[in-house]
């Protein structure tokens, strides 16, 4: 998605009581007594700036960016406003008037001048001028054990994807791109196929044997204004479900309550808000909605028994301002206790994750990347990447491993190579195109499973296109995963002019990884 993280979230947001703003103006007020200057600084960013989420490490971001966009940014959402800066600048009148019932940007001022000057300057002093990145370099670059096969589709032009998805049962590749359309691809016979158009793009599809559901976004686009819906394909005819959705990326369907009826679990993203929601069906055609969380940008989720009570529960990412992933239990007949068993800093730009026994002890492990970086803060992140976190056995995550990846967006993990452990693979939609060390995809074999130790290795056809999604599945059919990755050939960070024209010339589409595990 675009414009995936944000930075700061405050206390007139998400329900907060209006009375929290005057307790934290008591507290600081009682603070400031005998302070200096930069103890009053340094207590002002602890309490503003960590009221809804972690509190960013100042010097996770060079002065530059802190002065230009995140204050600016942060300042209005306390009803300061900066010169020259306003968030509804350039917007359309219906957007506008979105953002200011959103409340994000609130008119009272809740921080004085002076004390708004004086966390500025204590930002800007305590910021680095620039950050440090790692030297790393790829150990291989020539990716052994795949064969890569770039796919053309000459008759469909586009490479904008936004659904992705290898359909075990029917063997075949399911795309959606900008303009609506879904399309199967048999790799075998070398066919795509017209599954369907939709006025919207699709961001998630599922199908059974009697039944689909089809995501529709809306405006891809960042927009404080719901227009997404559901559509439910069955018996030959489509039913769109009367609610309308904020952005909705993800949908995870599953009968979570054992009554025989399928309940959707629908990832709101949305813009400056947002929701994970819970469709209840009521009868064919009837849902109902419950809000399980009205925070914004939650992007997948996965509907699995966490706890070994015999009941479903919900794993969620959610990836603005307060990034985490929350565990929701169900206690009883869809009622759910909330619990974030991890929780990121807010510019992370956390993009995915996958729930996997890595370590083959009886419990699920959680893999994350994060380096969305369509955003205020657009610049190479050290930090951004994979992580490994180990579950102790009763859903306590401990980060055991760390690859750094600028941008990182998407990962798969298998065995790939079918020698007992879990492989990566990675891709960024967010490289530095500067760099040419850096690569838009990477493979990480496991070489020591307990010791987290990975070779590293590209090719040389990551560079064909700007990547957006990526699955795995036996394309082939013969017996190993394969890996995938579709295009979305799109400028909506800056990329290098003579990138752009390459893309344009190479026209893939897709690239196909053939493994070659099981010749």
């Amino acid at each position: 998605m675009i414009n995936l993280s944000k930075v700061f979230e405050f206390s007139n947001y998400k329900g907060i009581p209006s009375y929290s703003g005057l307790i934290i103006f008591c507290a600081l007020l009682i603070q400031s007594c005998g302070q200096t200057k930069e103890e009053k600084g340094l207590a002002l960013y602890e309490t503003r700036c960590a009221v809804c989420h972690i509190a960013p490490s100042i010097q996770s971001l060079p002065k530059t960016v802190w002065e230009k966009s995140v204050l600016p940014d942060m300042g209005a959402r306390m009803g300061i406003r900066n010169s020259g800066y306003s968030p509804y600048n350039r917007r359309p009148f219906k957007e506008q008037e979105a953002i200011m019932k959103s409340g994000i940007y609130t008119l009272p001022p809740m921080i004085s001048n002076e004390d708004w000057q004086l966390l500025q300057e204590y930002i800007i002093r305590q910021a680095p001028d620039s950050l440090i990145m790692p030297k790393k370099e790829i150990t291989n670059q020539a990716l052994k054990g795949f064969t890569p096969r770039p796919i053309t589709f000459d008759t469909l032009p586009g490479l904008m994807y936004t659904y992705l998805n290898y359909r075990k049962n029917i063997g075949k590749i399911e795309l959606a791109d900008m303009s609506g359309r879904l399309l199967n691809f048999d790799f075998k016979e070398g066919k795509v196929s017209f599954i369907n158009h939709y006025k919207r793009p699709i961001t998630s599809y599922f199908t059974s044997e009697d039944v689909s559901y089809a995501t529709l976004v809306g405006k891809l686009d960042p927009s404080e204004i719901p227009s997404g819906s559901i559509l439910i394909e069955k018996e030959g005819e489509s039913f769109k479900i009367p609610e309308i959705l904020h952005r909705p990326v993800h949908t995870a369907v599953s009968d979570l309550n054992g009554n025989g009826k399928d309940e959707l679990v629908v990832s709101e993203f949305g813009y400056l808000t947002g929701m994970l929601s819970l469709l209840k069906q009521n009868d064919s055609l009837a849902f109902e909605k419950q809000v399980l969380s009205t925070l914004p940008g939650v992007i997948k989720s996965v509907v699995k028994d966490m706890d070994a009570d015999g009941k479903k529960d919900i794993v969620a990412l959610f990836s603005q301002g307060d990034e985490n992933i929350t565990i929701f239990y169900q206690e009883d007949d869809l009622k759910f206790k909330m619990d974030k068993v991890i929780r990121f800093s807010p510019i992370y730009g956390s993009s995915w994750f996958e729930l996997l026994d890595y370590d083959n002890d009886g419990d699920d492990d959680i893999i994350t990347v994060n380096g969305d970086n369509a955003d205020l803060t657009y610049i190479p992140k050290p930090y951004h990447g994979m992580r490994i976190y180990i579950n102790d056995g009763n859903n306590n995550f401990k980060e055991q491993y760390f690859y750094p990846m600028n941008g990182a967006t998407r990962v798969v993990s298998r065995d790939f190579d079918k020698d007992g452990d879990i492989d990566f693979a990675l891709l960024s939609t967010f490289p530095n195109y500067d760099n040419p060390k850096e690569s838009s995809f990477v493979y990480l074999e496991n070489k020591n499973s307990t010791a987290f130790i990975f070779e590293d290795a590209t090719l040389e056809e990551a560079n064909f296109a700007r990547w957006l999604l990526i699955d795995a599945g036996d394309v082939d059919e013969d017996g190993d995963e394969d890996i995938i990755l579709s295009s979305f050939s799109y400028s909506f960070t800056p990329v290098p002019s003579e990138k752009l024209k390459f893309w344009e010339e190479k026209g893939v589409d897709v690239l196909i990884l053939e493994n070659k595990t099981n010749p």
